[in-house]
């Protein structure tokens, strides 16, 4: 009788940044918990907002960048694991527009269930996403536990005066994507075994591409707000952007990048659960949302792309500037004065 392959998904009920708390919860959690106080100026960037990572102020010219992000297996391939979840990782340090130095590894593994072998090759992967960063993987932690879970804690720095925060968007800057939507649709397609190896590969692609683009944007003064497209979906982290910025914005629903194939997959209703748990949680605060197009809109990404605020004076040479870096960039609308809604949808 042949050994049935080992299929790290069917470990945990969430699966990659789907796997997040949801947010009305997660802000019960925060809000009530005085330990979350601050009073050192030195802390630049901490929990007062919702940012992808904290920022210390070291010097005149140095800031240090730390980050944690960890989730149970997204895909079977225990190597493909380990790199989407140091992509993913990395990504928030990216997101304040600053470098990567260095990372330490996160383990939770059922040791006498899954084979050791198996965490081996995780970390392998995250030690090919760290070597494409140009970062070491400096150490970590590991305990043994009943699921498998896996990330990265990462540090970086930046300079205290080329920060990217989520909240720094302005009325009329124009919003850009730099990768497609769709990770958790195709994710829950393979956790479901109805993915074709076509997708699977989008699926990779996508997961594993590094935002470094992050750290070049920190030198773009016309990019006033960054932030990552992660387990709250697309309109989650708009709506993150638009209150801690004080504004409103709107989407173009046609111009939103999905990667191949997704659609078909939602049309079949293969899509996560907790998309839901994120429409429940931003819905009331969103015009314009019609039938399944919330699937689009409230997708849990994990290592999603960069979402971008950005001078409309500054488009056609903000453009151009990324087409100069090779990175594919799509505009999907722009901020706009606080209004009765946060996010309206234009069809």
């Amino acid at each position: 009788m042949e050994n049935t392959p080992t299929r790290l998904t069917e470990w945990g009920e969430g699966s990659g940044c789907g796997c997040k708390i949801a947010p009305a919860i997660l802000d019960q959690i925060l809000s009530s918990s005085g330990s979350f106080s601050q009073s050192d100026p030195n802390l630049l960037v901490g929990n007062s907002g919702k940012d992808d990572a904290a920022v210390y102020q070291v010097s005149e010219d140095l800031a240090v960048i730390n980050t944690v992000d960890f989730f149970t297996p997204i895909v079977d391939d225990p190597f493909d694991f380990g790199r989407i979840a140091a992509a993913n990782a990395l990504s928030d340090v990216y997101a304040m527009g600053g470098k990567p130095i260095f990372a330490n590894a996160i383990l939770s593994w059922p040791v006498e269930k899954l084979a050791p072998e198996l965490a081996a090759k995780v970390m392998e992967g995250a030690k090919a996403i760290c070597k494409a960063a140009g970062i070491e993987l400096a150490g970590g932690h590991s305990i043994a536990a009943k699921d498998p879970i896996f990330g990265l804690s990462v540090n970086g720095i930046v300079h205290p005066h080329k920060i990217k925060t989520n909240s720094g968007a302005k009325s009329g800057d124009l919003i850009y994507l730099t990768k497609q939507l769709g990770v958790g649709v195709l994710a829950t397609a393979l956790k479901r075994q109805k993915i074709s190896e076509k997708d699977y590969m989008s699926l990779l692609d996508t997961a594993c591409r590094l935002n470094s683009i992050g750290e070049i944007l920190g030198n773009h003064e016309e990019v006033h707000a960054m932030t990552d497209v992660t387990g709250f979906g697309l309109l989650g982290h708009l709506i993150e952007m638009c209150e801690g910025a004080g504004l409103s914005a709107e989407i173009d629903l046609k111009k939103l990048p999905m990667i191949e194939g997704v659609q078909e997959y939602i049309n079949q209703f293969i899509f996560p659960d907790n998309t839901y748990r994120n429409w429940n949680a931003y819905s009331a605060k969103t015009k314009g949302v019609v039938g399944m197009d919330l699937v689009k809109l409230c997708d849990p990404q994990t290592s999603g792309g960069l979402m971008l605020a950005v001078d409309p004076e500054n488009k056609a040479w903000f453009e151009d500037s990324m087409k100069q870096q090779d990175q594919v960039i799509w505009e999907i609308g722009q901020f706009t004065d606080r209004n009765e809604f946060v996010v309206e949808v234009m069809p």
